[in-house]
C-alpha cells in the first residue's frame, strides 16, 4: 500500500544530533575531477565510510558497477550497504534525500530539485534522480518540491528554525522567479519548519554561492557555532562579521536567545592554477553522528588542535574526532557535504529500546 506523503505543520524536521539510523554517502568514481587522483580520494573516501560506520549504519549511493569495485577498496571489517543510485558527483548532502518524522514517528523523505549549484557543472541528471532512489529503497513516503535546493544551504535546530543565506536560495541560478517569503513558504511545507533566519552570503571560494553548513551550524536547540576571521585584512573577515553580527538577533521559536560561539577559520589553502583557487577549508563542515563529531581538518597543528579543543570544551559529552579533509576540499566540500543523515524514527526508537528492556528483564 503506498503511504501518502503528509506535508507542514504533520512533519518534524530532526536536530543532527538526535539518533541516526544510517548516515547516505555517494561513491566518487569522475576520474576527470579531483586533479586526477581519483585512485588517493577513493581510498581516503574509504576511511571516512569506515569511521563513519563505528557509530552508524553506512549506506552508499553508487552504480552496480562499481559495487565489487567499492567492496574490494572498503576495510574487511567495514559493513557497507550498496545501492544502485547511478551519480554524477559525489556531493550527497546536496543531491540526497532530506530525512523528516512524520506525526506517527515514522519517517518520511523530502525530495528537492538539484541543478548542481545553479548550472555550474553539468551533467546533474542522475544526481537529481537520486533523493527519490533514496526513499524508495526505505520504502518511504516522498514528498517532492519544484523549488532548487541543496541540503548544505539549510541548517535545523530540530524545533522549527532554519538558518539559510540569501546568496543560495534567492539566487537567480537556482530560483529566478522565487521569493524570499515563496521559499520559506516551502521550506515549511516541505520540512514542518516554522521559521526562517537569514544570512546575506557565504565564505570565498565556495563554488555553491554561499552554503550555511561551512559558517554556521547549530550543536544545541539555543547554541551555534559560527565561524569567525579574527584579522580584518582576511578575505572572509567582512562576510563572517556581518554573520555574527546578525546572529545576535537569533532566537528560538520559545523567544530565548541562541548562543553563539566563534569557531576560528583555518589559514587559507590556496592552490594556484585550479578551478578553486581558494579552496572553502572550514571547520564548522563537521557531520554530527550518534554522539561523535568528525570534523574537518586541514594540516594546520595550531588551528586544528585550537578549532577541536573548542568543540570539545563545548561539547564534552561528546566525542571529537579530527579527519584531514584537505584531499575532499579541493573540490569544494568537506565532511558534511558528503554525508546525510537518516534519523533513526522516533517509532522504531521505541521499539529497538523496549526490545533491549526485554532482553534484559
Amino acid at each position: 500500500m503506498t503511504i501518502k506523503p503528509q506535508s507542514g505543520d504533520a512533519l518534524r524536521w530532526p536536530a543532527e544530533w538526535e539518533p541516526h539510523e544510517a548516515v547516505w554517502l555517494t561513491w566518487p568514481h569522475r576520474k576527470e575531477l579531483w586533479n586526477g587522483n581519483l585512485t588517493e580520494i577513493e581510498l581516503h573516501f574509504s576511511r571516512l565510510v569506515a569511521l563513519i560506520a563505528k557509530h552508524a549504519c553506512v549506506r552508499i549511493n553508487a552504480s552496480t558497477c562499481l559495487h565489487s569495485h567499492i567492496r574490494d577498496i572498503l576495510p574487511q571489517t567495514c559493513h557497507a550497504e550498496l545501492f544502485d543510485h547511478a551519480s554524477d558527483d559525489v556531493w550527497c548532502r546536496d543531491h540526497g534525500a532530506i530525512f523528516v518524522e512524520r506525526q506517527d514517528g515514522t519517517l518520511q523523505a523530502a525530495n528537492w530539485r538539484f541543478n548542481a549549484w545553479g548550472g555550474k557543472f553539468a551533467p546533474w541528471n542522475k544526481d537529481d534522480a537520486i533523493a527519490a532512489l533514496m526513499a524508495s529503497s526505505q520504502e518511504l513516503p516522498c514528498l517532492s518540491s519544484d523549488l532548487i535546493l541543496e541540503g548544505g544551504s539549510i541548517e535545523g535546530n530540530g524545533t522549527g528554525l532554519v538558518l539559510t543565506t540569501e546568496s543560495v536560495l534567492l539566487n537567480p541560478n537556482r530560483n529566478p522567479s522565487v521569493s524570499k517569503v515563496d521559499v520559506e513558504r516551502e521550506l515549511h511545507r516541505m520540512l514542518g519548519t516554522k521559521c526562517v533566519f537569514w544570512l546575506r552570503s557565504g565564505i570565498e571560494g565556495d563554488d555553491t554561492d554561499g552554503h550555511i553548513d561551512d559558517m554556521v551550524r547549530f550543536v544545541r536547540e539555543d547554541i551555534v557555532v559560527s565561524a569567525s576571521e579574527s584579522k580584518p585584512s582576511a578575505s572572509n573577515y567582512r562576510t563572517l562579521a556581518e554573520n555574527n553580527e546578525r546572529l545576535q538577533d537569533l532566537r528560538t521559536l520559545s523567544g530565548s536567545h541562541v548562543e553563539v560561539i566563534p569557531l576560528p577559520m583555518p589559514c587559507p589553502l590556496i592552490r594556484h592554477g585550479w578551478r578553486l583557487n581558494h579552496l572553502p577549508a572550514s571547520y564548522a563542515n563537521f557531520l554530527i553522528c550518534n554522539g561523535t563529531l568528525i570534523v574537518p581538518t586541514f594540516n594546520q597543528a595550531k588551528n586544528d588542535d585550537t578549532a577541536l579543543g573548542i568543540l570539545r570544551e563545548l561539547l564534552p559529552n561528546m566525542q571529537i574526532i579530527g579527519f584531514d579533509a584537505c584531499s575532499f576540499v579541493l573540490e569544494g566540500g568537506a565532511i558534511h557535504c558528503l554525508t546525510q543523515q537518516q534519523p533513526l524514527s522516533a517509532k522504531h526508537f521505541v521499539l529497538t529500546q523496549g526490545k533491549k528492556k526485554s532482553a534484559t528483564d
